[in-house]
């Protein structure tokens, strides 16, 4: 009878620890330069619906954007961030272009001096990109060191490329702002970040979607936010060309054949659009990687997104509960 009393007892508070667990929701931010700011509008409407997130992963832009989210920045916090703050500034080193475009009317040589030095052809082609990127992990660090530190990398991933081996990389220790950091450096215009003999790139080279990742922490809601414009098309390389010997030992020796032969990015990225519980994919007509001067516009567009997903958004609340 006792016996039968302790097993009742413990039935009674396994139910109980069930009934109090709820399911994990991630949120997943996709990579696209400028476009980013749409993310900060949809973010809004995600507070709006009260939907619990306890993880956030990133590519790219979708990085950053994370990143801050996760450290503690509200969505309207970031909308100012991302209205006052001179990006492109910033993905300059902090010289600006327009500054650059007005002095080469004034005073030609001297622009074109600054013009060859921001360049630096040689440097780029030894370091495979022209930005050094040190002004972007300057201001990432203080906007962290301002909300009081990092986030956990318990509940945060970004996504990058070892542009050496091209493998997909998901960091998940050591400094974040160098993390967004990594994420975010388009090859050939950010130098990549050099971490355990890896050169760290732009995620959204082979995985500009993370869901996989969000599953692969835990994840049983995954929202994505996806910045993609023209779809990419199903690729279907040349079976004939692949199979033969000189091509196989092409692929083997240079990773980024491999890559333009294969695109192995666009198949992830079609499962990963799949795999989302929620799909949120903010209209951005004309709008590309480097339209930093449209900021207003992509907020307003994300805003618009989110407002659309607002009622998909309550029921993940409540879902989420369950």
């Amino acid at each position: 009878m006792r016996h039968t009393r302790i097993v009742t007892l413990l039935l009674c508070l396994l139910m109980a620890v069930g009934a109090g667990a709820r399911k994990k929701v991630a949120l997943v931010l996709g990579g696209g330069g400028a476009k980013g700011a749409a993310e900060v509008g949809v973010l809004k409407y995600i507070e709006k619906s009260g939907v619990p997130i306890d993880m956030v992963v990133g590519t790219s832009i979708g990085s950053v954007v994370g990143g801050l989210y996760s450290a503690g920045y509200s969505a309207n916090e970031l909308d100012r961030i991302f209205r006052s703050q001179e990006w492109i500034d910033l993905f300059t080193d902090g010289y600006s272009i327009d500054n650059l475009l007005s002095e080469a009317v004034d005073s030609p040589m001297s622009a074109l001096g600054k013009l060859t030095g921001l360049l630096d052809v040689k440097s780029m082609l030894k370091n495979y990109g022209i930005v050094k990127g040190d002004s972007i992990v300057g201001f990432l660090s203080r906007l962290i060191e301002e909300k009081g530190g990092a986030p956990s990398w318990d509940s945060y991933r970004a996504v990058a490329v070892d542009l050496k081996a091209m493998d997909e990389v998901v960091l998940r220790s050591g400094s974040v702002p160098m993390a967004m950091r990594a994420s975010m450096a388009i090859p050939l215009v950010f130098r990549p970040v050099q971490r355990d003999g890896m050169l760290l790139a732009d995620g959204g080279v082979l995985n500009n979607l993370p869901v996989d990742v969000a599953r692969n922490m835990g994840a049983d809601i995954v929202i994505a936010v996806d910045l993609t414009q023209n779809k990419p098309d199903d690729y279907h390389p040349a079976g004939g060309l692949m199979e033969k010997d000189y091509m196989k030992k092409l692929l083997e020796r240079v990773p980024w054949v491999k890559w333009v032969v294969q695109r192995p990015d666009r198949e992830k990225y079609g499962q990963n659009v799949k795999d989302a519980d929620l799909y949120i994919n903010p209209r951005l007509d004309d709008c590309s990687v480097t339209s930093f001067s449209k900021v207003d516009y992509m907020i307003a567009q994300g805003e618009k997104a989110g407002k659309k997903a607002l009622r998909k958004l309550k029921k993940i609340k409540k879902k989420a509960k369950k």
